[in-house]
């Protein structure tokens, strides 16, 4: 797969993070693997705390779940784009 390619299918789900990361270029690719990656972990990691934060974790992950899928989204777009660009602060975290 191409940058293009791999940048796109990187951000479809997890199954597509992990072929993206396996087929994929991922020298050229290394930025949206991460954002992806990040993403994809914040994600889980709200829908834990959400699911055992008492009284409050409804709300936890409503913000926490609609602050990802915009990440998400943004993420795409910048992949489709093919610019290199930052989510907003997820974008700072470096896993890869």
């Amino acid at each position: 797969m191409n940058k293009r390619v791999t940048d796109i299918v990187a951000y479809l789900t997890w199954v597509g993070l992990l072929i993206a990361f396996v087929m994929g270029d991922r020298r050229e690719s290394r930025f949206h693997l991460n954002q992806s990656l990040v993403i994809w972990v914040a994600t889980t990691v709200i829908g834990i705390v959400a699911r055992w934060t008492p009284l409050f974790g409804w709300l936890v992950g409503l913000v926490g779940g609609l602050f990802c899928a915009l990440c998400w989204f943004i993420g795409i777009v910048n992949a489709v784009q093919g610019v290199d660009k930052e989510v907003p602060l997820l974008g700072q975290i470096r896993l890869l």
